[in-house]
């Protein structure tokens, strides 16, 4: 019988050296035996119990049952990392679906002083390895948890309603208060009134401070404040019109639980957005913000690359890490490349068959808005991101959701910050945010910005439809769908320029992403091309487009097109596209004046 070390069994099964060595003792692993300080272990064994995977933990938020019934990617060295530093108020910002859920919920039982010995989570986890210093720490506290991920409802009474049964399940959840003989008779009696949601809006405003109060005073111990996703009903406000309410209220509720609050040991915070302009944190002069640009924590939330292999390795499909890369990588936090986890977890599960999964874990109205709010210079990079292209901008970490009408330019840090752009360089500045360069991160990514960029601006429909002209070279219909767009779409006050109308293509030539490389103002031969569409498959046709503008009624248009098709073949436009190998190139000059348009064309 041949046997392997425990430490190479630990690995191939993708679970701690401790946790593993523990399970020989208890007799688990059939014949596994100890040679001197070590344990060794039939290869049978482990091939026997190699053979059934560990379930992926798709919608698991419960941190017990993902790292003891599911395969759990370890994220307790984050412990650590707070320990060391030990911040008094940490909020966390990070997009929708990126584990913050579960790492507040891992934060909860480590913390939390309980009746049952939560220890035996963490004994196999890589927070463990470290000693007293940080594992004294278990299980020591009362923990107030809360998580608002929820509570997305349509006017302010309902938030509220929902807002108030959360937090009156939090006070029963700590039945231990109701007969405590540390509590007054009057604190006892505030004490049921909230659990039974008898409360008034200033008892539910105050209610932090009450509950981490009378849990002091109950343990003899500070207390720990957990609150998960506490901007979801902020952005539910903004969206439904009751962002004022909201805002009122959670300014009061946080400010009497994190500030000048004398009863907390710690407090973690999770969102997607700081919402620090509205002053919600008022005066609040202990908060650490943790936001995607930082490197603190940047490997905790979401997969790292090495934990996207083990993964594919362990579940067999390590030949699909290109794929999983092109559709789900790409996001950058601090200087740590990052995947989005639900995707990695759904596309494994779903035998690595790739889709947009996140698009559908949560409301994409942000985009929605943006676009309506747009004008034409954002419109139009916001198709050269659909294109593949890099934009560079001013970021705001602090950015509020008003400020989309307000401040049309803080859409790119919307964007960044809720996971639908990267960072691929940065420039920070001294006021303490940045200047990036960002593009879409992946293909997955991509698939939100056609749906929602090119449906809100009315393109889809437009750009099949010029996307069948352009593969039949048919010019009289290329034409006649332009103008017809240009009729139901366009206002007169908008065609007043050429950059109008070379943005409008770049949105209509965006739907073709999934199969050409869309560059625009490029240098090619010499000059710098409109648009080129550089086919994925060099077995497509290519495309070389220059537009041509005019606003005197005594231009003509048909002059104008042949102009705009002469330059292309006197500026060799094509010379890259035929260096890339494509064989087949057709020249597209259009001339445009108001809602009309002269299409001219002639292949290479």
């Amino acid at each position: 019988m041949k046997y392997i070390s425990a430490a190479d069994a630990a690995t191939k099964l993708n679970i701690s050296l401790r946790r593993l060595q523990q399970q020989c003792a208890e007799g688990i692993i059939p014949g596994a035996r100890k040679e001197g300080r070590r344990w060794i272990i039939p290869e049978d064994a482990i091939h026997n119990r190699e053979s059934v995977k560990r379930p992926l933990p798709i919608g698991i938020s419960d941190f017990k049952i993902a790292s003891s019934d599911y395969y759990y990617v370890d994220k307790t060295m984050l412990i650590k990392d707070f320990l060391d530093k030990k911040p008094l108020v940490s909020l966390f910002t990070r997009p929708r679906r990126f584990g913050k859920t579960l790492n507040m919920d891992m934060l909860r039982v480590f913390f939390e002083k309980t009746d049952e010995d939560n220890s035996k989570y963490f004994s196999d986890k890589a927070i463990w390895s470290c000693g007293k210093a940080y594992t004294s720490y278990q299980g020591q506290y009362p923990v107030i948890f809360l998580s608002f991920k929820d509570i997305k409802h349509n006017d302010w009474a309902e938030t509220y309603e929902m807002i108030t049964r959360l937090i009156s399940a939090e006070f029963r959840r700590h039945s231990e208060l109701e007969n405590s003989d540390r509590l007054s008779d009057y604190e006892k009696s505030q004490y049921r009134m909230l659990s039974e949601n008898k409360g008034d809006s200033t008892d539910y405003q105050l209610s932090l401070k009450t509950l981490s109060l009378f849990l002091h005073k109950h343990y003899g111990k500070e207390t720990v404040i957990i609150i998960d996703e506490y901007d979801t009903p902020i952005q539910q406000g903004h969206t439904m019109g009751f962002y004022k309410d909201i805002i009122s209220f959670m300014r009061n509720f946080f400010s009497g639980g994190l500030k000048d609050n004398s009863n907390l040991a710690f407090g973690f915070l999770t969102g997607i957005l700081r919402v620090a302009k509205e002053s919600i944190f008022s005066g609040l002069n202990n908060l650490t913000i943790n936001s995607i640009l930082d490197e603190q924590y940047s490997s905790y939330f979401g997969f790292t690359t090495g934990e996207v292999r083990r993964m594919l390795e362990y579940y067999g499909c390590e030949n699909k890490f290109d794929e999983v890369c092109e559709w789900y990588d790409g996001y950058m936090f601090g200087s740590t490349e990052i995947f989005n986890p639900w995707s990695v977890i759904n596309y494994v599960s779903e035998n690595c068959f790739p889709k947009a999964f996140w698009q559908s874990t949560g409301s994409n109205d942000i985009i929605g808005e943006i676009v309506d709010q747009a004008n034409d210079e954002i419109k139009e990079n916001l198709y050269k991101l659909l294109s593949g292209e890099t934009v560079t901008s001013y970021v705001d970490t602090g950015v509020i959701y008003p400020e989309i009408k307000d401040n049309p330019y803080s859409i790119y840090s919307f964007l960044l910050i809720a996971g639908y752009l990267k960072v691929t360089k940065v420039y920070p500045q001294h006021d303490g945010n940045y200047m990036c360069d960002v593009a879409i991160p992946n293909k997955e990514i991509a698939f939100v910005y056609n749906k929602e960029v090119l449906n809100k601006t009315g393109k889809t429909n437009a750009a099949i439809s010029i996307q069948q002209a352009l593969f039949s070279n048919e010019t009289e219909k290329l034409q006649k769908l332009l103008e017809e767009f240009l009729l139901n779409s366009v206002s007169v006050f908008d065609g007043t320029n050429e950059s109008f109308y070379h943005g409008m293509m770049l949105g209509l030539c965006a739907v073709l992403s999934n199969r050409y490389r869309i560059k625009s103002n490029v240098e090619s031969g010499y000059g710098r091309f409109d648009i080129a569409l550089f086919p994925i498959n060099k077995s497509d046709p290519g495309f070389i487009f220059e537009f041509k503008y005019t606003g005197r009624d005594s231009e003509d248009l048909e002059t104008l097109a042949d102009k705009a098709l002469s330059q292309i073949v006197e500026k060799n436009y094509a010379a890259d596209l035929i260096d890339c190998g494509v064989s087949h190139v057709t020249k597209i000059g259009i001339a445009f004046k108001g809602k009309k348009a002269v299409v001219k064309s002639s292949d290479c």
